[in-house]
């Protein structure tokens, strides 16, 4: 993993899968630790330009990947000559509603990234859509769904969304993503036996529960949350990667079945020993900064992971010692980074 500043850590989410690498490209890389936009930089789209009319678009419909991004659009018309278009984009532009689609039946992408969109609708006919990106618009509900039973992306990246639901029919979803919502429980992915990825950063949720039938998953990320315990955990056992990091959690359990984790992150709680964690042989990065760490015995509970090459233990008691680095370098020979910094040989 790249190195990084302290500012940059603090700052930065990106990196650490606090919310999905896809959805929002350069957009997603200006977003704060919270899913916000930073206010420093300049925004993509003004809200307050004036629609143009669809008739000064040319299309060619030989195209089959449509690239409308920032084309001052305020309504989906025109497109039925776009019968080849395999993907289409029509992200940063001034949608208000979903519609006058029915006819692209050959579409395998749609994205509709930062709009004015406040529901899912008109999207029955586009049952050959692999990936669809309705993040940042103001949708309340995850509804309309049912007819895409071929989506294996599904990205509502920060909406006003209040609760997961509908999403019974989506068996081949591999990458779910509901980062910076309002959402207070998981629940309703009992059917998402092919989930892969699942993204909550970012929301109010309280309790890890009812992921039980999520065997496939790999990526579990519910940053910047209120989780208070590691729980819940035990049925996925192909988990990867963890991030758990701003939350109010005090001890470090509950990780007994999830021996294939190579990522563990759980930055910015308030967790005052190293423990229960011995058997993550495979862990490779292990974040640990912003917590309350003051015994180098604790290191112990890290040696068993012979592949572990990135550590952060910054601001926890630890780092008062002026042989911090020395001290992390003895105890952990295979460690290539100590915080923002990578070791010199």
């Amino acid at each position: 993993m790249a190195s990084r500043s302290v500012g940059e850590l603090q700052e930065m989410e990106v990196d650490r899968r606090g919310e999905s690498e896809e959805s929002g490209d350069d957009e997603t890389r200006r977003r704060s630790i919270n899913g916000d936009v930073d206010p420093n930089l300049p925004t993509s789209t003004n809200k307050e330009e004036s629609p143009v009319d669809m008739d000064t678009i040319t299309l060619d419909p030989e195209e089959e990947d449509v690239d409308l991004v920032h084309c001052r659009i305020g309504k989906i018309e025109g497109l039925e000559v776009l019968q080849k278009a395999k993907t289409l984009s029509l992200r940063q532009n001034l949608i208000k509603k979903i519609e006058n689609l029915e006819s692209l039946i050959s579409l395998r992408e749609l994205d509709l990234y930062d709009n004015q969109i406040r529901k899912l609708e008109n999207l029955q006919n586009l049952t050959e859509l692999e990936q669809l990106d309705v993040s940042f618009n103001i949708l309340r509900k995850v509804e309309g769904l049912e007819q895409l039973t071929l989506v294996k992306k599904l990205f509502l990246l920060h909406n006003k969304i209040s609760s997961i639901a509908n999403l019974e029919h989506l068996t081949c979803l591999e990458m779910l993503e509901l980062g910076s919502n309002r959402i207070r429980v998981i629940e309703n992915l009992d059917t998402l036996n092919t989930l892969q990825s699942l993204f909550l950063g970012t929301n109010k949720i309280t309790k890890l529960q009812n992921l039980d039938g999520l065997h496939s998953l790999t990526v579990l990320s519910i940053q910047s949350n209120r989780i208070t315990k590691i729980e819940g955990l035990q049925n996925l056992v192909n988990l990867r990667e963890l991030y758990l990091s701003h939350n109010g959690i005090e001890v470090i359990e509950g990780l007994e079945n999830n021996k294939k984790l190579t990522t563990l992150d759980i930055a910015a709680n308030r967790v005052k020993r190293i423990e229960n964690i011995s058997h993550l042989t495979d862990l490779q990065e292990f974040w640990m900064n912003d917590n309350q760490i003051d015994n180098w015995s604790d290191l112990d509970e890290l040696k068993n992971a012979k592949s572990l090459e990135t550590v952060y233990l910054e601001r926890n008691p630890l780092q008062k010692d002026p042989q911090y680095r020395r001290k992390i370098m003895l105890a952990l020979p295979s460690v290539r980074q100590i915080d923002a910094t990578f070791i010199r040989f």
